[in-house]
């Protein structure tokens, strides 16, 4: 096919002062797009703030030929949000594409987890994807075009120890993703989820020997096709990692119906467990309406 490109669009990536970030951006920039690069500057814990990396990365982008600009704004206020989007309209008239990478980490277990840290947490990745969207949202509406990419984890998707806060909140994007693919369908907006594995500053002490293996330029190439113009999937999570790209999603089965009118006891349910965790036959819905319509089927049978 044709060489997949990006001339005359503009793209915002979060967080892309390294990293993910950053090869996303070198990336879409090479190929056409103009890019606002937004990172804060800030450590791994989500504290302090700096220009030098957004800075670096923008002349990178400029050196190699690309166009770019910086912005510092945080993610985690609707203020910020509107001010990074307000950066693409300033100084290139449009937004075709939001990449939401930004993100922060502050393990720790459970019992041990303050809440000033989940606060952290869902703030920068939830509550930030939110408030950088929904202002391109509206723009990517009245343009009848847009490319949204959102950033979830094995953690959020699965489950990982240590990671309850950062778990929740990389859930938390794939439901905010799913809604927006729907809402967004009859003006041609796609929206998606990544499920990177990467070495990264954030990651590097989890990965330990597996980092080297884990390339985050491996993960760019996905990242940029679900934002292309070529792109006619919404509404799925690609996990990637390593030089691995697979779908990952929730199903359901078509599980036990104890009957019309029928309130089973708890041995019931005990004695069809294993009927109810059956995954044969199972669906990928997209969308609350698709269960719904399976619980109808039966029903109505």
């Amino acid at each position: 096919m044709s060489e997949i490109r990006f001339d005359n669009r503009v793209a915002v990536i979060t967080g892309a002062g390294g990293g993910l970030g950053r090869c996303h951006a070198l990336l879409l920039a090479s190929r056409g797009a103009k890019v606002v690069v937004n990172d804060l500057g800030g450590t791994v814990a989500g504290t302090g703030g700096g220009q030098s990396m957004a800075d670096a990365v923008v002349k990178e982008i400029e050196e190699a030929g690309g166009t770019a600009v910086a912005n510092y704004d945080s993610v985690d206020t609707p203020q910020g949000g509107e001010a990074i989007i307000k950066t693409a309209l300033d100084n290139f008239g449009q937004i075709d594409i939001v990449i939401n990478n930004a993100g922060i980490l502050r393990d720790k277990t459970f019992a041990k987890l303050a809440p000033e840290d989940l606060e952290a947490v869902l703030s920068v990745h939830l509550r930030g994807a939110f408030y950088v969207t929904q202002p391109a949202f509206r723009v990517m509406k009245e343009q009848n075009y847009g490319r949204l990419v959102f950033t979830t984890s094995a953690a959020g998707l699965f489950g990982n120890f240590g990671q309850s806060n950062y778990g929740a909140a990389k859930m938390g994007l794939v439901g905010l993703s799913g809604a927006l693919a729907i809402e967004g369908m009859k003006y041609n907006i796609k929206s998606n989820v990544i499920a990177p594995i990467a070495r990264t500053r954030m990651t590097e002490e989890i990965l330990g020997e597996l980092a080297e293996l884990l390339d985050p330029e491996q993960v760019s190439a996905v990242t940029a096709y679900l934002c292309s113009e070529q792109c006619e999937i919404t509404h799925e999570v690609i996990s990637v990692g390593g030089g691995r790209y697979a779908r990952a999603f929730v199903g359901v089965v078509p599980g036990w119906y104890a009957g019309r009118d029928v309130t089973p006891s708890v041995e019931d349910v005990h004695d069809h467990m294993s009927e109810i965790l059956n995954t044969d036959d199972y669906i990928i819905p997209k969308g609350a309406a698709d269960e719904m319509a399976l619980l109808y089927k039966v029903l109505k049978a």
